[in-house]
């Protein structure tokens, strides 16, 4: 067994865009194609049920079957569902919903429905742990409020519920920390535009939003940043970075679902509150795909 198959959640793993219809039902056969087209190039899984995703605004029997999809079209040990919820309960049943449809791990934001304190927190993963799936905590401090920080997320690991984390602070210096508290817990990239940053201070992997888009490209940016060849990364992360950078924004969905349009993949409308671009944003990452286009990068 390789040490990828014991740590599934290594290398390129894509929150996933969710394909919709015209009037706004989930389209299950473009996701599972788009599942595939992503693995034919080159990134090593699919991360379902994140806010890319747009999960939050899904049923349950959505929710399900999306991951359900994913699964019976690569694989389970591939496919790491977002798990998060208001209560910890929804999210452990969320994690044995995973773990039955033979994921191999998922990934769990802490309690967000306020700003929840250290142990709340740990009894929030504690209770996650329960459905024995590896978890990923995902730390999203901008979004949900509760930051995970490298003490914490030390004492997460320490007990057990957590195999790696995906770092979405934006702070690369909680890297070098974390690698000293912590030298088991594996580090993935969690914002599209530190990825170079974060991959030169030994991420294990990068939970990514614009392979949707552009996998070929951003998936040789991410190994030539892993392997030390700066000269490839730095060149190509120049060129992408105009839009890795969308990544970080509120619209970030709207954002990669337009790119994937003007690629010729299903970018597609999303479910409310999330609302259109505005002219001048859409004219910014229209510019910005065209010219990635333009390089050779789709």
């Amino acid at each position: 067994m390789t040490l990828s198959a014991h740590r599934p959640w290594r290398g390129v793993l894509v929150a996933t865009a969710l394909p919709l219809t015209d009037d706004l039902c989930v389209d299950h056969d473009k996701y599972a194609e788009h599942c595939a087209w992503l693995i034919d190039n080159g990134c090593d899984g699919v991360v379902p049920n994140g806010s890319l995703g747009e999960y939050q605004v899904l049923t349950p029997e959505e929710r399900a079957k999306v991951v359900e999809t994913a699964v019976s079209v690569i694989g389970g040990s591939r496919v790491m569902p977002g798990v998060a919820a208001y209560g910890s309960a929804e999210s452990r049943r969320w994690a044995e919903q995973a773990r039955d449809a033979g994921c191999g791990s998922v990934m769990l934001l802490p309690p967000n429905a306020y700003r929840a304190d250290e142990r709340s927190v740990l009894a929030h993963y504690a209770e996650v742990a329960k459905a024995g799936i590896p978890v990923v905590a995902y730390n999203n401090p901008i979004d949900t409020k509760v930051d995970l920080v490298p003490e914490l997320l030390a004492k997460l690991h320490g007990e057990g519920f957590i195999q790696a984390v995906k770092e979405f602070s934006g702070d690369v210096r909680r890297a070098y920390q974390l690698a000293e508290l912590a030298p088991e817990l594996d580090l993935l990239i969690g914002a599209d535009d530190v990825l170079l940053e974060l991959a030169l201070a030994g991420a294990k992997g990068w939970v990514a939003g614009y392979p949707n888009a552009l996998p070929a490209a951003t998936v040789e940016l991410y190994h030539a940043a892993v392997d030390g060849d700066l000269a490839t990364a730095r060149r190509l992360y120049e060129q992408l970075h105009p839009l890795l950078r969308w990544d970080s924004k509120v619209e970030f969905v709207q954002a990669i679902k337009l790119s994937m349009d003007i690629v010729g993949r299903h970018g597609g409308r999303c479910r409310p509150p999330r609302m259109p671009l505005l002219p001048e944003q859409e004219a910014t990452i229209r510019s910005a795909t065209e010219k990635a286009v333009a390089a050779g990068l789709a």
